[in-house]
C-alpha cells in the first residue's frame, strides 16, 4: 500500500559523461517539435522534485476536540495544518529540512510537542 517516497528536491550534475553523451547523441531526433533537445548548460540550473507533491493515504482518525477547535479557529485548511505539523515532527526527529505544502522549505526548530 504504501510506496517508496520520493526524495524533496535534488540538484541535477552535469558530468563530462553526460556532455559527451549529448554530444554522440542521434542528432536526427533532434528536429521533433514537440521534444526539443537542450544543451547540458540549459539543464545545469533545474532542480529535480521542485514542483514534487508526496502520495497521500485517506485515514481516519479521532483527535480531541479543543485541538480541533484550535486548528479549526486558523480558518480554511485545517486538515493541511494537520499534515504540515506531523511533517515538521517527523522531519525535527528524523534531523532533516522539511517543505510545507507551499515548496517552501523549513528548518527543523524547536517544538511544542
Amino acid at each position: 500500500m504504501r510506496s517508496k517516497p520520493t526524495p524533496r528536491t535534488s540538484k541535477i550534475e552535469i558530468t563530462d559523461e553526460i556532455r559527451k553523451a549529448y554530444e554522440e547523441r542521434d542528432k536526427s531526433l533532434d528536429n521533433d517539435p514537440d521534444c526539443p533537445t537542450l544543451p547540458p548548460e540549459r539543464w545545469a540550473n533545474a532542480t529535480i522534485g521542485r514542483f514534487y507533491r508526496p502520495v497521500k493515504t485517506q485515514i481516519s482518525f479521532r483527535i480531541d476536540n479543543e485541538i480541533l477547535d484550535w486548528l479549526k479557529a486558523k480558518g480554511e485548511g485545517h486538515l493541511t495544518r494537520i499534515n504540515e505539523i506531523l511533517r515538521e515532527r517527523m522531519a525535527a526527529e528524523l534531523g532533516h529540512n522539511s517543505v510545507d505544502s507551499a515548496g517552501t522549505e523549513r528548518h527543523p526548530g524547536p517544538t511544542l510537542c
